[in-house]
């Protein structure tokens, strides 16, 4: 498995797990009004939305990193 792929993959499995708290907390939020603040849910939304995309900009990062990394590894495989 190539560099590339095992970053989606992992991309993948982080935004859910990231997605699965986000909506978790959603829901706490409407089951348990008297618990939250009045603004519980715009926090929440700029809050996991923001580590949802910061998360995305780094992987993208990343991503052009592990394709240079094949590329190397593939050319030092057809030097040997």
């Amino acid at each position: 498995m190539s560099k590339k792929a095992r970053l989606i993959l992992v991309m993948v499995i982080i935004e859910a797990a990231l997605a699965g708290i986000w909506w978790y907390l959603a829901r706490y939020g409407m089951a348990n009004p008297a618990r939250v603040t009045s603004d519980f849910q715009a926090v929440l939304g700029q809050t996991m939305g923001m580590a949802m995309g910061g998360l995305l900009g780094v992987v993208i990062i990343l991503f052009f990193v592990a394709a240079r990394n094949d590329r190397k590894a593939a050319q030092n495989k057809l030097r040997r």
